[in-house]
Order: C-alpha cells, then structure tokens, then sequence
C-alpha cells in the first residue's frame, strides 16, 4: 500500500484518517480540498484542480495518501493510480454530529482552512454549506461510488481505529517503518 485514496461522504473522517495513514506509511498526504478552495471560497475550475493534482502526485513518486472526493471535478484521475482506495463508511448520524461540532468550534474559534478561508455561523445554515451538504447528500454516497469503485483494491472501514492500529503494526512488523511493503487487501474487505 504506496497509493492510497481516502474517500468517503462529507464529515467521514477523509483529511484525519489520510494524515494519520501517511504518517504510519511515511508517504505524503495530499489534501484535495486544500487544491480546490482558493481565497474567499472560490472553486478551482477542473482543469486548475487536475493540474493541481497531476503536480502533487508527481511530486511524490514513492507514494502519497490523497484524501477527498471530487470525482466530478477529476473523474477517476486519483482512483486510477491508487493501489488501495479506503472507503470510510460512517453512519449518517455519526456525521451529522461531525459536521455540527466542527463546523461550530472552527466558526468560533475561526480556524483557518484552506487559503484564508473560515467558516462562519451566518454561512453554516445556509443551502452553500457543509452542514447542508452533509444532510442533503450522506445517504447518497454508497450509490453514487459504487460503480466508480468497481474492480479496484478497495478497503471499506467501519472502525478506523481498529484499521489504523491494523496498519501499524503490519508495517512494523515488516521492520520497514516507512511502509516500502505493501499489504495485501482483499476487495471490499469490511473493517
């Protein structure tokens, strides 16, 4: 495992999970996110994203843990040249929860995201926000990636702890610490 996406509905655990897997596997973690919201929440356009994405995969020809979705901005670009794609399968109200606190503490304490953006409690409730996007498009995730994952090395994780510690010490034991052997993981395998 040297190319690892980390995909999975909005407020799953994709940037936490991904840094802490690129960590154990001593590869870079690449944040889609942070290539696709410029200054004041503009949206990079597809062909700005891809490049920006072709430019950070290249950079790290020993592996990298891409963290996001965007399949309508970069197709299957990233899911192409992953070995392992991990699904992050969290329960509709473990993610709501998510995004209400998260959303709620980075609004107040108004943490930096990406680029100089924050977000705001005036812009939480609105039908632009993360808040709604997770209400409005959780239960759709299975259905519409499905497809999108067919024949690839996919690893479905319910407990990401679990996974994790899984992770860990499968690369200790190699006696490699920066994880240069790959795990062998069956398709869909649930966790």
């Amino acid at each position: 495992m040297r190319r690892v996406a980390v995909i999975g509905p909005s407020c799953s655990g994709k940037t936490t999970t991904a840094g802490r897997l690129a960590a154990i596997l001593g590869v870079p973690h690449v944040e889609l996110d942070a290539l696709h919201h410029d200054a004041d929440w503009t949206e990079a356009p597809a062909e700005l994203l891809q490049q920006r994405v072709r430019e950070a995969l290249a950079a790290a020809p020993d592996g990298w843990v891409v963290d996001g979705n965007y399949f309508g901005k970069l197709g299957p670009r990233v899911l192409d040249q992953a070995d392992t794609v991990v699904w992050l399968d969290v329960p509709y109200a473990k993610a709501v929860g998510r995004v209400l606190r998260r959303t709620s503490v980075r609004a107040l304490k108004r943490t930096e995201l990406w680029n100089g953006n924050r977000e705001s409690l005036r812009n939480a409730l609105g039908r632009q926000s993360i808040v709604w996007w997770v209400l409005s498009r959780h239960r759709g995730f299975a259905a519409r990636w499905q497809s999108r994952l067919e024949g690839r090395n996919v690893v479905r994780v319910t407990d990401v702890e679990a996974w994790l510690q899984s992770i860990q010490a499968t690369e200790s034991m190699s006696g490699n610490s920066n994880g240069s052997e790959r795990q062998k993981t069956p398709p869909l395998a649930e966790t």
